[in-house]
């Protein structure tokens, strides 16, 4: 009897999750990088078009990116992925493909800067409002809804602080009034948090970060149950195009490979380097989601298995973050996370600059925060260059 791809442990999905080998047989995956497909004759192009299995077009779909697609799909646990060429293009289509004029979307007001510029600016446009709540507070999502309420949407970990959302209380509010939850699960990784087994509808994806995680491509993914995924996206996407390029799709599915080994080694290396934060006179205060004193403890043992690579710690001010930054020679200054390489950042001047400070303060995000992605250096190098960095501020 054949091995069914569902019942692998997640190392093996990881690996062999979604193969389609060719005629040739080769090993690593084929890599299509073609635009359109042939047909036998016109009738066979007639069944493709009438919804026959097959391919039509790179951007309604392409071998390399489904084998991608499938992968993906295994290892979080979803019935169907569909893949977007970037992060922010997978946040545009999961709100757009569940909301029509006249609605209303709730989102937790702690979210990336271009996802709030989606939320605030993009979807008004369309006639859909947003309420915007404090995501640890359940009591504040239940106030929000309304009568045309068709969509929650929440970062969890947020970014750039790490905010920790009950994801399943959530998914039950939402759910009572009507509406899907989508969850951004890019901080978490499939490897640490399953957001769909704990009540949530789509799942959305930055692939640029730790799928990728080694600085090369951009790529996003959407997840979720194939018929609510088939409703309100499969459409929007064939004819909006969106489409994730070939080449991208087989750098991704490469980088899946690893996820899990390079996720839990960042891991580990991030949970010695939040202690040497901790214990820095100069920091007022560390946030990570490892530590048992991050303000959604319980909640983080309740949903997730790993605190995960980002670290966020408070400096003071402006002056002394940049000091911080400007000091370390391991760890490079950059706006991505999830990467092989560290990276430290100061939200309020890079990835949250765009969101007026009256909105960076009602999340807590003053100008002495740093975020910082621990990457798969020696712990020891790392440590000592952000130590030296920390003297420096």
């Amino acid at each position: 009897m054949a091995e069914d791809p569902r019942d692998w442990e997640i190392e093996t999905r990881a690996v062999r999750g979604g193969m389609a080998r060719s005629p040739y047989g080769e090993i690593s995956e084929a890599l299509f990088l073609t635009q359109s497909f042939a047909y036998d004759s016109a009738e066979a192009a007639d069944r493709r078009f009438g919804g026959e299995p097959g391919f039509i077009y790179q951007r309604f779909g392409n071998p390399t990116t489904q084998m991608f697609e499938d992968r993906l799909a295994l290892m979080e646990g979803a019935e169907l992925c569909r893949a977007t060429a970037s992060g922010m293009a997978a946040v545009q289509a999961a709100l757009m493909g569940l909301t029509r004029a006249g609605d209303h979307v709730v989102a937790g007001r702690a979210l990336f800067g271009s996802c709030r510029w989606i939320v605030s600016n993009l979807l008004p446009r369309f006639g859909v409002e947003t309420t915007y709540v404090d995501a640890t507070d359940l009591e504040a999502w239940r106030a929000a809804v309304r009568p045309n309420t068709k969509a929650f949407l929440v970062e969890s970990p947020a970014n750039p602080l790490l905010e920790v959302t009950a994801i399943g209380a959530v998914a039950e509010i939402a759910h009572a009034a009507g509406a899907k939850l989508i969850v951004d699960n890019v901080f978490a990784t499939p490897i640490f948090q399953k957001p769909l087994a704990l009540g949530a509808d789509i799942v959305v994806y930055s692939a640029t970060k730790h799928i990728d995680g080694q600085g090369r491509v951009l790529g996003g993914a959407i997840l979720g149950a194939e018929a609510l995924m088939t409703e309100a996206y499969k459409d929007l996407l064939r004819h909006t195009g969106p489409a994730l390029s070939p080449f991208n799709s087989w750098v991704l599915l490469k980088g899946l490979e690893t996820l899990e080994l390079r996720v839990l080694r960042q891991t580990q290396n991030a949970g010695k380097l939040a202690e040497v934060m901790a214990e820095s006179r100069k920091v007022k205060r560390v946030i990570y989601p490892g530590r048992p004193d991050h303000p959604q403890a319980a909640t983080i043992a309740n949903q997730m298995t790993g605190g995960g690579n980002v670290i966020a710690f408070d400096l003071g001010d402006r002056a002394a973050a940049w000091r911080f930054l400007d000091a370390l020679q391991i760890v490079d200054i950059s706006n991505n996370l999830g990467d092989a390489k560290s990276m430290a950042t100061h939200p309020s001047t890079t990835t949250h600059r765009s969101m007026p400070e009256a909105e960076r303060l009602e999340i807590g995000l003053t100008e002495g925060w740093v975020r910082i992605s621990i990457g798969l250096e020696g712990p020891g190098d790392l440590s000592r260059d952000i130590s030296r960095a920390l003297d420096a501020a």
